[in-house]
């Protein structure tokens, strides 16, 4: 075999990787390879770097951020090596050479992408995962914070709660979610209707574009800054940092849960909840889900609404304000509890109360398999049609399912629906996602799951927004459209496009085709360039 000139060190490093992994010396793998050599220069680096296919840890570090166990079957396409950068360098190199040999680059912050789109692709691909760039600096003193995009939400509410605990952030419940793709879609979470988004409180960032370039807001401009902030992830750079804008909170907050099932009128309380929840005062966030559970009667099943939420400040005024505003929920002290924020996010995230340090642990949840899908609602669904919908959660497959609905209004009302590309604001009531789960051994079955979730999906359409369809970015779902692997119109994607970004979609598009004309960063639901390279070519 002839290979290209190139200095001893750098070929002997990776010959050393290749035949530990078994790994064979082919066309385009061994290219892209030697490009990532010559740059990284060093075996030691390269080690802790590069995993390629047959590497003994390849499948434990692909496997490690996979959230959704639906795309870590045997049939899952498997990047062809997985990058973990040490540093910034690493990020250009690996950019640059997967640009060079044609392979398409997929990046990844969390592993929390509901539809895998960052660590699964059906052209040859490698993945950039940032798991390595977690670095947090909080600034109590002027309010911010720099959070890496690899950092998970609960390493940055530790970072913030060992500093102090009176400011916070607002962000999403789960603590395992991964910082990059959460603030890339927008991300809310109990504090949203005071504060709004993440990405609304993100006042600075840093990205390297597609030519390598490291840039600051200054250096990137405002129509990319704009972008980047509820966009979506791998669209239009790669973003390394984000500098957020940290809120204030009590040092006591109040947190409730209600459960309600059938029998205990629960269709009629959510009905009534429909007409307040979204008007109550900004410092108080509502949300409900919807769960199949035991019923008092033995063998059977119901129904159940589980009403939670969280007043900043103390249980004295969260029952005087539900009692005159929501005395239909029945809130009394026993289902109140005062504590901090940080312990707040443990209660919400479904952790034990007893040590924040396990907001650090990425493996404190069991992962399951699901599919997720969304709907924003603007009227009020009447009891019929809410009916209609707890009884779908009675069915087979629905063993599992969640409905989780938030309330909006409050600070989401004030702020302009162009302000950011996540355009979902005033006029909205609630937003809701349907998620249907089962388990890893269930996935021969999945199709079962899936169809469940459609259906529940088609009988909300009188209820929910029209003209078009709403759908939450963060909750990625594919069977709104996707992109073709190659060129794809403006009008292919404006059917999905529209239903995340409404008309921002079309802003978001001339950003795209200014700072990416190439599509080089590109998914099944990525922004298009308004005109691609392979239309040009008139292919």
């Amino acid at each position: 075999m002839k290979f290209p000139q190139f200095s001893m060190l750098p070929f002997l490093m990776v010959v050393v990787m290749l035949s530990l992994s078994g790994t064979t010396l082919s066309h385009p793998h061994w290219d892209f390879l030697h490009c990532l050599s010559l740059r990284l220069a060093n075996y030691s680096t390269i080690s802790k770097v590069i995993y390629v296919q047959n590497n003994p840890s390849y499948s434990s570090v692909l496997n490690a951020s996979i959230h959704n166990t639906r795309f870590s079957t045997p049939a899952t396409p498997k990047p062809f090596a997985i990058i973990t950068p040490l540093k910034t360098s690493h990020v250009r190199s690996t950019l640059y050479c997967s640009k060079k040999h044609g392979f398409q680059l997929r990046i990844r912050s969390g592993g929390h992408d509901v539809e895998g789109l960052s660590y699964v692709s059906e052209i040859p691909f490698v993945i950039l995962d940032l798991l390595n760039f977690r670095a947090i600096k909080v600034d109590t003193k002027n309010e911010v914070a720099w959070v890496q995009s690899g950092a998970t939400l609960g390493e940055l509410y530790y970072a913030i709660a060992a500093k102090t605990n009176t400011l916070a952030f607002p962000a999403g419940m789960c603590h395992t979610v991964g910082a990059g793709g959460h603030f890339s879609g927008g991300g809310y979470g109990t504090l949203f209707r005071k504060y709004g988004l993440a990405a609304d409180n993100i006042i600075d960032a840093r990205m390297i574009d597609v030519n390598g370039r490291i840039l600051d807001r200054k250096s990137m401009g405002e129509d990319v800054f704009w972008a980047i902030r509820g966009g979506g992830g791998n669209t239009f750079g790669i973003v390394l940092a984000w500098k957020i804008k940290l809120v204030p909170v009590p040092a006591v907050v109040t947190v409730f849960t209600i459960n309600k099932n059938l029998e205990q009128n629960a269709t009629k309380i959510f009905h009534r909840w429909q007409y307040i929840a979204h008007k109550l005062p900004d410092d108080l966030f509502m949300n409900v889900w919807i769960t199949k559970v035991n019923s008092s009667q033995a063998g059977m099943k119901t129904v159940q609404a589980t009403f939670r939420g969280m007043l900043l400040g103390g249980v004295d005024e969260l029952i005087t304000l539900i009692q005159d505003k929501f005395p239909e929920l029945g809130l009394a002290e026993e289902n109140c509890n005062e504590m901090s924020w940080i312990e707040s996010v443990l209660y919400f995230g479904g952790l034990p109360l007893q040590s924040v340090d396990i907001l650090l642990d990425k493996n404190a949840l069991p992962t399951l398999s699901f599919k997720a899908k969304s709907d924003y609602v603007k009227e009020p669904i009447p009891e019929s049609g809410i009916e209609g919908l707890m009884s779908m959660f009675l069915e087979e497959e629905a063993d599992n399912a969640v409905a989780m609905i938030a309330a909006f209004g409050g600070k989401m009302d004030d702020i302009p629906e162009n302000e950011l590309p996540y355009p979902h604001r005033a006029g909205n009531l609630f937003e809701a996602t349907y998620i249907a789960q089962w388990t890893k051994e269930e996935n021969a079955e999945s199709g079962k799951y899936i169809s469940w979730s459609r259906r529940l999906y088609s009988y909300m359409t009188p209820y929910v927004s029209k003209s078009p369809r709403e759908a939450y970015v963060n909750y990625r779902d594919l069977d709104l459209g996707i992109n073709n692997n190659d060129y794809t119109s403006y009008e292919q994607a404006s059917i999905w496009g529209f239903k995340y970004f409404k008309n921002n979609f079309k802003r978001l598009v001339q950003v795209k085709t200014k700072v990416d004309p190439m599509n080089f960063f590109r998914n099944e639901q990525s922004i298009p360039p308004l005109l691609s390279p392979w239309k040009k070519k008139g292919n």
